[in-house]
């Protein structure tokens, strides 16, 4: 089974929206998949909840405590959580010592990719990353298409050695869906195509 994290110390990355599309990508094609929350706000369970029952399930697990994680649902295919913010807390580094994945929203903003360089730099420390046993995906989420920083973002953490994966588009149909508990691979309308093919590296990492 393989448990996909979502975390960035940074707040505002959009990490929610990441995760709760991520499952859908994964449920839509037929996997069993749970998304835990390991957030305090709790946002990713709201979601659940709001979720219509005829679409592909997604069990909603509550991940938000140090010691409420573990085992559970061997059977199912993959887990996508919700990551609390930072490394501080034990709830965190264990999130991490767990993942087979580590996927890493950032902003096209100064601001937001120096903290995530840190970020990574503090997790690629850790024994699991270090040695290999976890992959990083850092993501460049809510992409202004006209903005001139995707390319000075991208340089920047390459030389790092956090090359970019995906990009992410900066979208209102993104917000609808998190409203009605959905997400974009749910729809089959003219918008959510455009966008999927954005997802397709993440999803195509994740399953390697």
């Amino acid at each position: 089974m393989r448990k996909i994290l979502v975390v960035n110390s940074k707040g505002g990355c959009g990490k929610t929206t990441v995760a709760t599309n991520l499952a859908v990508a994964l449920a839509m094609r037929g996997e069993d998949v749970a998304l835990a929350d390991a957030d305090r706000q709790k946002s990713s369970l709201s979601w659940v909840k709001r979720r219509p029952k005829a679409l592909a399930k997604i069990e909603g697990l509550n991940w938000s405590k140090d010691g409420t994680f573990g085992d559970k649902d061997k059977t199912l295919d993959a887990i996508v959580i919700d990551g609390p913010g930072g490394l501080r807390s034990e709830l965190a580094k264990n999130l991490i010592a767990e993942a087979s994945d580590i996927v890493v929203p950032v902003l096209a903003s100064a601001f937001d990719w120096n903290a995530t360089l840190k970020f990574l730099d503090n997790i690629s420390d850790i024994k699991k990353v270090r040695k290999g046993k976890a992959d990083i995906h850092v993501v460049a989420n809510r992409i202004n298409r006209r903005s001139t920083q995707v390319a000075d973002l991208e340089q920047t953490l390459s030389k790092k050695g956090y090359p970019l994966l995906a990009r992410i588009s900066d979208r209102v149909l993104y917000a609808r869906h998190a409203a009605n508990g959905t997400g974009v691979f749910d729809s089959s309308d003219a918008k959510a195509h455009e966008v999927r093919g954005q997802w397709h590296p993440l999803l195509q990492a994740v399953d390697s």
